[in-house]
């Protein structure tokens, strides 16, 4: 689904992402982990094209999107769910989840009943859907967030730090909606910073560190590395 080969991206003369390979294979979850800084966040951009690389190849379905515009991208089915979710505050839940059919030729009744599918797997937004969505809770923005994205009908999703501020509980809601939507066939790439989660979650997954991956492997084998144990999730030998 996807192929990122030799990727390097810098600021000025700053290099954030140095020559990095990896795959993200059609209907697997896919995690990039790492600590704030590591790259990981522009890496997602750049795969979206709202950061242009300095060299490297992205290959989406076949194509190198290099390049590209990054509405264009969308519409060909790679759909990126941004850090800090980028809800319509002022809008309905209901309203920011129509706004999701404009990128697509679709007749009403049809996205009427996508949205049902998607209110099965948020049953909290259904319930909110006339709630302005700048008074929903944390969790409950990033809900919208994610079915905003789904509602784009992705062949790749990608999520950066989902996670991020939210109660653990909710951070384990919302993971349990990203396997779900992942079973039902979307292919999904996941930033985090939550490495316990994020891997228990993946069927693998790359570590980042300044800018350069360090370490892969299958989520499970990750989990059991002794260094991202070390590092990644606070545990001591």
């Amino acid at each position: 689904m996807l192929k990122v080969e030799g990727l390097t991206v810098k600021y000025g003369n700053i290099t954030a992402v140095n020559n990095i390979s990896f795959e993200v294979p059609q209907g697997k979850i896919i995690a990039l982990v790492g600590n704030n800084g590591a790259g990981k966040t522009t890496t997602l951009k750049t795969i979206s094209c709202l950061l242009k690389s300095a060299n490297g190849k992205i290959i989406f379905d076949g194509n190198d999107i290099i390049g590209q515009q990054p509405h264009k991208v969308a519409r060909q089915g790679l759909v990126h769910i941004p850090e800090g979710r980028h809800i319509f505050p002022r809008l309905t839940v209901k309203e920011n989840l129509t706004i999701s059919s404009f990128s697509r030729t679709i007749k009403f009744k049809h996205f009427k009943k996508e949205m049902e599918e998607v209110f099965e797997i948020f049953p909290k937004l259904k319930e909110r859907q006339k709630q302005l969505a700048g008074t929903l809770s944390g969790g409950e923005q990033q809900m919208l967030a994610i079915a905003r994205g789904i509602l784009q009908k992705p062949k790749l999703l990608t999520l950066d730090e989902p996670s991020m501020g939210l109660a653990p509980i909710i951070v384990e809601d919302v993971f349990e909606s990203i396997t779900r939507i992942n079973k039902q066939g979307t292919t999904i790439l996941l930033v985090e910073q939550n490495a316990q989660m994020a891997l228990s979650a993946a069927d693998f997954g790359y570590v980042m560190e300044v800018g350069e991956i360090v370490l892969n492997g299958s989520g499970a084998s990750l989990l059991n590395d002794p260094n991202v144990k070390k590092i990644y999730l606070g545990e001591v030998d």
